[in-house]
């Protein structure tokens, strides 16, 4: 849909066009910002899990792994999971799944009626209910680590330069070297947790929005600036700093002498 154009924006700063779209296809889409890929994170979290399980098993088998991944499988569509309260197997089809590991009892056989959709429906809302407070108690134990970020446009801010190992941003590499940048103007406020910053002409390859996770407040002094009319440098590029006022006066005694001091 690159040919459309001129179309009313959302509040996120995208073609309004596109919501129209998911909407009609029943589906919901996940815009996230640049350098922060966290729409995936429950796909990120079950493919963690699939890969203990295959370390485990290429422990146990070796290179003979791959003949029992049909095992790892049923074992893990079988297996209890906290936040729905039953098994994969179990929350699809409505039942356990009898194997030799799992014996359950053998009920009559009902394919089709309204009794079936019926029971269908409220498995489905229950599993939705328990998802969706398994996912409010992992955002508790999230935010109170968090604290809230809020900036203003025309605000100063600090960018972080890379926030993951081994990944190299703006050209710059090494663990001591700044984590921040110079700070940049903020422009727009993109969604709840994304702003839009003012890059200079050597970032322009770079994507001008980040999340806040990536931002730091640049607290800025006016009175502490030192006026660089007022300092005289030689030739050496040094300068002499001549006392103005004496502030705070101390005599520090060693054994068999004393050291004044003055602020």
């Amino acid at each position: 849909m690159d040919f459309i154009t001129k179309l009313p924006k959302s509040s996120q700063g995208f073609d309004t066009i596109w919501k129209s779209f998911q909407k009609a296809l029943g589906t919901d889409i996940c815009m996230s910002t640049a350098y922060h890929l966290e729409t995936d994170g429950q796909s990120e979290r079950t493919i963690q899990t699939l890969e203990d399980m295959l370390r485990a098993c290429m422990i146990d088998f070796g290179k003979g792994w791959v003949k029992h991944l049909p095992l790892a499988e049923c074992l893990y569509n079988n297996s209890y999971h906290a936040s729905i309260k039953a098994a994969p197997y179990e929350a699809l089809y409505g039942q356990k799944c009898r194997s030799s590991m799992c014996w359950a009892e053998v009920g009559e056989s009902q394919l089709t009626g309204p009794k079936l959709i019926q029971e269908t429906m409220e498995k489905i809302i229950l599993i939705k209910q328990r998802m969706q407070a398994a996912q409010d108690r992992q955002k508790n134990y999230a935010d109170r680590k968090r604290k809230p970020m809020e900036f203003e446009i025309g605000d100063r801010v600090m960018l972080k330069v890379s926030p993951w190992k081994g990944v190299v941003r703006f050209g710059k590499r090494g663990k001591l070297n700044p984590r921040y940048d110079i700070p940049f103007k903020v422009l727009a406020k993109v969604g709840k947790v994304a702003y839009k910053l003012e890059l200079p002409q050597e970032l322009s390859r770079v994507h001008h929005t980040f999340n806040v996770s990536n931002l730091k407040k640049y607290y800025f002094d006016e009175p502490l600036v030192m006026p660089l009319e007022g300092v005289h440098i030689n030739d050496t590029l040094q300068f002499v700093e001549e006392p103005v006022e004496i502030m705070e006066r101390e005599i520090k005694r060693l054994k068999r002498s004393q050291i004044p001091l003055v602020k």
